[in-house]
């Protein structure tokens, strides 16, 4: 079975309301494993660049605003279809849309303050993940529990 790597980002409300292992914990325990984690200040260069494909949208100057706000928590999720596991587990972008059972419709209350991001192909994962970590810090290892998940 093909194992996949997908980059999420703690955002400074999950952070500031105290959420990062309840939203790390759902991960985990669904199955998917940390292959890097880092917390950290974005700085306003690397916001732009995250977020580029979004320059000229209405919102874009708020995003990179809201992101560099605060401490972030990044990781590497890898499993099997992360990415499509991840993002159905976070929910809709809109928090008012999110349904309940979903990290988002769970948690999340308004906007942009929606707690979590989450790559949303694999090409942008990869492009993702080598902003946020070098060479060498996105671990490969076993875990006596992958063989229960994977088969």
């Amino acid at each position: 079975m093909s194992v996949e790597r997908t980059l999420i980002i703690v955002k400074p409300d999950g952070v500031q309301r105290g959420l990062v292992s309840e939203i790390l914990g759902r991960f985990e325990r669904r199955g998917l494993k940390l292959a890097a984690l880092k917390f950290m200040q974005i700085d306003r260069e690397l916001a732009e660049h995250h977020y580029a494909v979004h320059v000229g949208k209405f919102f874009y100057d708020e995003l990179v605003s809201y992101i560099t706000s605060g401490p972030v928590v990044v990781a590497v999720l890898e499993g099997p279809k992360v990415i499509e596991i991840v993002r159905s587990m976070i929910g809709k972008t809109r928090p008012n849309e999110a349904v309940g059972g979903t990290i988002r419709g769970d948690f999340a209350v308004e906007g942009l303050r929606n707690l979590i991001h989450a790559s949303d192909a694999p090409e942008t994962a990869s492009e993702e993940i080598a902003l946020y970590f070098r060479d060498g810090e996105v671990v490969t290892y076993s875990r006596a529990i992958d063989f229960w998940v994977t088969g």
